[in-house]
């Protein structure tokens, strides 16, 4: 008698049913949701504490602050560090943050995620930020040079000069970002407030010659004004003017792909250390952040939190700060880092000597 054969092995397979089906289906758009979540950018900017520099040392084996020689005024050894901080960032129109990354630096206490609009008008571009931030860099080299030669009683000149030059404009390819400007149309030029009135006191289509020093060299330069597009019937060149002080003797910094404004106290005391006999950092490691006017006074910046970070992780141990961010930093300063606000240059001198002193040295209030 022959064994029936094993059902198992002869019987259909059944079929997938419709719910099989959907739950297919869902997976596969979970899959898809999941990957437009890791692609796809959010409104939101991320914030991280940055590389920091030391002022009185060297990047690419230049001194990161060069003075040039000079008789009257010698420059004096120097030891330790005084560094700027910075952060990083990313989102903005320099690039998209996912939402992956912003849950990641939200879950991590020295990061910040801020909604771009705070930041960034929703028609600025990657190059717009780039321009205004190199601008802004520039300008706190410049006012550095100023308040740290008025500290250290050293005569201070200032100069009409083209702070940037907006693509796209009369001015393009003609002037030149850290053009000095001497004349325009043969009139000695004073202020830069002469050079936009004389711009927007003649009519469009008008053709006006600057008298420049560029890089040692008296040049002259013709630029014919048009239409404002931002401001109709009003004429323009598409330039920014400023004053660019400068001392007795040339001072450079070689600090390159930097923006904004926050390094300018730091550019000071790098200043003043190497001009003076006081060797000012005396060894030790000193760091902070604040912008600087030409008068020598310390302002607010942005990211106080992240540069703290940025600081006590470089090994710093007195962190220099606007006293107008107590509030903003209490419960962010690193163990064995000593914040201290200050209003002034001279303040942040004063409170460096009496740290090194051992002594009591300012601190925000409770």
């Amino acid at each position: 008698m022959t064994e029936a054969p094993d059902a198992e092995v002869f019987a259909p397979r059944p079929k997938r049913g419709r719910r099989g089906t959907v739950l297919l289906i869902a997976l596969l758009a979970l899959l898809v949701l999941v990957a437009l979540a890791v692609f796809l950018p959010v409104p939101y900017v991320k914030i991280a504490p940055g590389p920091t520099f030391n002022t009185i040392g060297e990047i690419d084996g230049r001194p990161l602050v060069e003075i040039g020689e000079s008789t009257q005024y010698p420059t004096y050894p120097v030891t330790g560090n005084l560094n700027m901080t910075t952060i990083q960032e990313w989102g903005g129109p320099r690039g998209g943050l996912t939402v992956f990354q912003a849950v990641a630096a939200w879950l991590d206490q020295s990061d910040a995620v801020l909604p771009r609009e705070l930041l960034y008008p929703d028609d600025e571009t990657k190059d717009d930020v780039e321009r205004r931030n190199a601008e802004m860099f520039s300008t706190s080299q410049s006012n550095a040079i100023a308040a740290a030669l008025t500290y250290a009683n050293i005569p201070v000149m200032a100069q009409v000069t083209v702070t940037m030059v907006v693509e796209g404009t009369p001015a393009a390819g003609n002037l030149r970002a850290g053009d000095h400007v001497l004349t325009l149309d043969g009139v000695a030029v004073t202020d830069s407030q002469q050079i936009g009135d004389a711009i927007r006191g003649s009519s469009i289509g008008t053709t006006f010659v600057f008298g420049v020093e560029r890089a040692g060299e008296n040049v002259s330069v013709s630029v014919t004004s048009a239409d404002n597009p931002d401001d109709p019937g009003v004429p323009y060149v598409g330039i920014g003017i400023g004053p660019n002080f400068v001392g007795p003797m040339p001072i450079q910094f070689t600090l390159e792909d930097i923006g904004g404004p926050s390094a300018g106290l730091f550019f000071s005391l790098a200043i003043v250390d190497k001009l003076t006999p006081n060797d000012l950092a005396g060894g030790r490691f000193i760091a902070g952040t604040g912008t600087i006017s030409p008068e020598g006074a310390v302002g607010a910046i942005g990211g106080i939190r992240q540069k703290l970070a940025g600081a006590g992780a470089a090994g710093a141990e007195l962190f220099l700060m606007p006293k107008v961010h107590c509030g903003e930093a209490a419960g962010y300063v690193p163990d064995g880092l000593t914040a201290v606000p200050v209003d002034t240059l001279t303040d942040a001198i004063m409170a460096i000597e009496a740290w090194k002193a051992g002594s009591t040295v300012p601190s925000c209030p409770a």
